[in-house]
């Protein structure tokens, strides 16, 4: 393990108190469980028990979709994986989806204001109300688009992919029922899993952060309808950055706390600062099995009334930018592809189809789950698959990782 900086373990020791503290070092010396949630879109997909997974995957508690896996499986030779089957996701993340049916109970317009890569935005659009709708948004233009790619393989209605910033949302007066605010933060609940986020922590970059969490906050609250629920969440552990950031916000905007049922088998933690006894819910390696998470929900003072939180069509004209994928779509006949040429499919070459297969656009298949569309002229099959997100390894299996069963 990466040594640690000294300034964190003294200041996380006196966050945590040394019991919890030792209980979180203890985590370093243990293997990160590895999770996947399930999209409910595929209902014919089931978890089967191959011998790789024995015993059977464990659920998430507090995700019904949720399940641990033993060992990592190399995720990037399933096409079920690629397909949007599942979603590769930490544990302690899959809370959003227990908060917001707690919470939400009617269609309702969602913002996700820093969503790359996806997780939380997939799991929110797969367990909000029917006729619910989410923008999903991510400042930065790469990320963006790995963004969109997550989105679409997601394959769930009602979802828009935007580049902007928070102030721009604030510019054009939009108004959600909902805002998640998963904010960019020093990264202390990944150390176990990246060591990258050790190098990068410092006391200087707690304090960034710190402030342009409330900047975030700050644009996210005039986008918030009355009655509208802001959900607050960070992967890090220090107090400035979690307690004393949600203390702000109830204190500048008079929000009310709200208070999330939990099971005490969770191993769920509340607030950590002293004198501050608002519901809060910190996931702490070694107590929780998942990483570190951070996440507070308010409501915004006010009347909730009917029309609230229903957005119109995002307006391109007052600075917000949507984007969207060229992947065809379609009710295009289908033709099923066998475990290697699958995966010759999304490394994108070309693929040759049976003699007796419709000429033109296809939708391309394995074991009865789309893949993508192909162009069929007779002797080959024109690959449509986004080169962007196609497999770059020239090192393929013969046979399949079966993460996913769909008999």
């Amino acid at each position: 393990m990466t040594k640690l900086p000294e300034e964190f373990i003294s200041a996380t020791r006196r966050v945590m108190g040394q019991e919890r503290f030792s209980r979180f070092m203890e985590a370093f010396s243990e293997e990160a469980p590895t999770s996947i949630r399930l999209n409910p879109k595929w209902r014919s997909v089931e978890l089967p028990a191959p011998p790789a997974l024995r015993p059977l995957p464990q659920p998430v508690p507090w995700c019904s979709e949720g399940y641990y896996l033993e060992g990592r499986p190399q995720f990037t030779f399933d096409p079920l994986f690629h397909a949007g089957c599942y979603y590769v996701q930490e544990a302690s993340s899959m809370f959003i989806c227990h908060v917001l049916r707690q919470l939400v109970s009617e269609p309702v317009a969602m913002l996700d204001l820093c969503a790359a890569p996806g997780g939380k935005s997939t799991a929110a659009i797969a367990v909000l109300p029917a006729g619910s709708t989410l923008v999903s948004n991510e400042p930065n233009p790469t990320r963006a688009q790995i963004l969109l790619e997550n989105i679409t393989k997601w394959g769930h209605e009602g979802c828009t992919v935007s580049n902007s910033y928070p102030r721009d949302f604030r510019k054009a007066r939009q108004q959600y029922g909902v805002i998640l605010c998963d904010v960019p933060c020093s990264g202390e609940g990944m150390f176990r899993k990246d060591p990258q986020a050790i190098q990068e922590w410092s006391p200087q970059n707690v304090e960034k952060c710190w402030r342009l969490q409330r900047e975030i906050v700050a644009d996210a609250w005039e986008c918030l309808a009355p009655g509208g629920l802001l959900i607050y969440s960070t992967c890090t552990f220090n107090t400035k950055e979690n307690e004393e950031n949600v203390r702000w916000i109830i204190e500048e905007y008079d929000a009310e706390p709200l208070a999330i049922p939990v099971e005490a088998e969770w191993g769920i933690t509340g607030s950590l600062l002293d004198g501050f006894d608002a519901p809060v819910y910190r996931f702490i390696p070694g107590l929780t099995r998942g990483e570190g998470l951070f996440m507070a929900v308010m409501r915004k003072s006010g009347k909730w009334k009917e029309a609230s939180g229903k957005r119109t069509d995002l307006p391109q004209d007052k600075g917000i930018k949507t984007i969207t994928s060229d992947f065809p779509t379609g009710d295009f006949p289908s033709v099923a592809l066998s475990y290697p040429d699958a995966l010759r499919y999304l490394r994108g070459e070309a693929i040759t189809l049976p003699a007796d297969s419709p000429r033109g656009i296809v939708t391309l298949t394995y074991r009865g789950i789309p893949l993508g569309p192909a162009k069929n002229i007779g002797n080959r099959a024109n690959n449509l698959y986004p080169k962007p997100w196609r497999i770059k390894t020239t090192h393929l299996p013969t046979e399949p990782p079966n993460i996913l069963s769909t008999t």
